[in-house]
């Protein structure tokens, strides 16, 4: 009995795999000069990838080095391969990635940064909003405002010393000191200059910002603690967009 001919549906499934396979394809085509064309079009796409994952998370590469981290980007392409051509959208994976891929495991800061690195791009890219007069903040009782924060404001926390480590590793850095022990927090935006700050916090004034970005009144939402040190960066920084009297 002959082979029946490929059906387009199969053919779509065997040309995706092997463009997204890491081995060499086998079988797409009989034709020598088009299986040589074939590999220069898929190492295109995968250098063009690796590309992008390296712009979006530049500390990581840094931190494992550039030949390690093109491999590593071709598994997590082919693992993970972007479902819209607009690869701002893709590569939000990539720390769930880093948790379970192997090679790695001896570095357990390393999808926290990626998580870091994640918020930031997601800061930059965040829809623009206008900067609040900070005389709002003295028309009433503070305690009852509730502060509307930019759509880039991102409190960032990690159990291990993950601020530390990327600025350690931001172009200019100091020879790194030992690392702090312990969780470390951030506040992340962007600013009206489009320059997107990571700025470390402690666990109260992290606490007060997780608050404010659910929509707690001032009062509740610094019940526990002083908001002066938060307000200020946030005022500083422009990522107070509005500023509401409590109606409740």
């Amino acid at each position: 009995m002959s082979a029946q001919p490929d059906t387009h549906a199969a053919m779509e499934d065997r040309f995706h795999t092997a463009l997204w396979s890491p081995e060499t394809p086998n079988g797409l085509t009989q034709v020598e000069t088009l299986d040589r064309r074939f590999l220069v079009y898929r190492n295109n796409v995968q250098h063009g990838l690796c590309s992008a994952l390296s712009q979006r998370f530049p500390v990581i590469e840094r931190l494992v080095g550039t030949e390690f981290f093109t491999a590593m980007a071709r598994s997590f392409s082919a693992a993970h391969p972007p479902q819209t051509p607009v690869l701002i959208d893709w590569g939000g994976a990539f720390p769930a990635f880093l948790d379970a891929f192997p090679p790695v495991a001896s570095l357990p800061y390393l999808a926290d940064v990626a998580r870091l690195e994640l918020a930031r791009g997601r800061a930059y890219h965040a829809v623009d909003a206008p900067v609040a007069d900070p005389a709002a903040l003295m028309q009433e009782d503070p305690s009852r405002l509730r502060l509307v924060l930019a759509p880039s404001v991102i409190a960032y926390s990690s159990a291990l010393p993950c601020i530390s480590i990327w600025m350690g590793n931001q172009p200019g850095a100091t020879t790194a000191q030992p690392l702090p022990k312990g969780p470390e927090y951030a506040l992340i935006g962007r600013t009206p200059s489009f320059d997107v700050p990571v700025l470390p916090i402690d666990a109260a004034q992290f606490a007060i910002l997780t608050a404010l970005l659910g929509g707690v009144p001032l009062g509740d939402a610094a019940a526990d603690a002083d908001p002066t040190p938060i307000l200020a960066l946030l005022l500083q920084h422009g990522f107070i967009t509005d500023i509401q009297g409590d109606t409740a």
